[in-house]
């Protein structure tokens, strides 16, 4: 059983449900992924009603541990890119998962 869906499946699950050629489905696939990394670029939050919403999230500076040799080190503030799953789609996953399991 194959655990991990790459982006040349979504292109592919793409063309195969909208009947387009697997290069125009990569050329929307791609330019999905282009205005989601352009948005947060600009710091605009993404939301997608049913899927999630992406946003710039601040890190604060803090102190971290390297774990290789224990030593404590300072993490320098930044910002970061966040998920976060809407109650639809977590809801989906985990009911579609939960009927797997029976």
């Amino acid at each position: 059983m194959k655990t991990t869906t790459t982006k040349a499946d979504l292109i592919g699950t793409v063309a195969q449900k909208t009947g387009l050629t697997l290069n125009e489905s990569e050329s929307a696939v791609n330019s999905l992924f282009d205005s989601i990394i352009d948005s947060l670029k600009t710091r605009k939050r993404i939301e997608i009603r049913g899927f999630g919403s992406f946003n710039i999230r601040h890190k604060n500076l803090r102190q971290a541990r390297n774990p290789r040799t224990g030593e404590k080190v300072m993490v320098d503030e930044k910002e970061v890119p966040v998920f976060k799953i809407s109650k639809e789609f977590k809801s989906a996953v985990t009911e579609s998962l939960k009927a797997d399991g029976k």
